[in-house]
């Protein structure tokens, strides 16, 4: 019961890490690979499955908030979403191999949403940064 608590509790916040929130699910999984007791690649899948749900949920938020776009309340200015907007189309959809990046990565993936990424291409480019990521750092700590 103990490991399940313990593999929930890196889900969840791998999870709320990859949205708004600040939570850095590295330290932790840094922590347990440290530890010992757990196979690091049931770690790293783990910490990537939560972090690439996470992600999903800031993409189908940019694909549910652009309606809002022009009321007072909108926390992202026009200018501002216009400006990231013609960056993603500028660059693509290959900025997403960034979304493992702190500060920008959490944003490029709602922005991914609001420029209709389709889903597929999406999870296929997030999963990939996400868990390379989370095996880059693996390999360092267990090296």
């Amino acid at each position: 019961m103990a490991d399940l608590s313990i593999y929930a509790g890196l889900f969840a916040v791998a999870l709320i890490a990859a949205t708004i929130f600040p939570l850095q699910s590295e330290a932790l999984l840094v922590g347990l690979l440290l530890a010992g007791g757990h196979p690091a690649w049931l770690l790293v899948a783990v910490a990537s499955v939560g972090n690439v749900i996470g992600s999903t949920v800031n993409w189908w938020l940019g694909r549910s908030i652009e309606r809002f776009r022009e009321r007072r309340w909108f926390p992202i200015k026009p200018a501002a979403l216009d400006r990231a907007a013609r960056w993603y189309h500028r660059y693509g959809r290959w900025t997403l191999l960034l979304s493992w990046t702190p500060v920008i990565g959490d944003p490029l993936t709602m922005i991914a949403g609001v420029m209709r990424e389709p889903l597929v291409s999406f999870l296929i480019i997030v999963t990939i940064a996400k868990t390379g990521r989370y095996v880059a750092i693996a390999a360092l700590v267990l090296r």
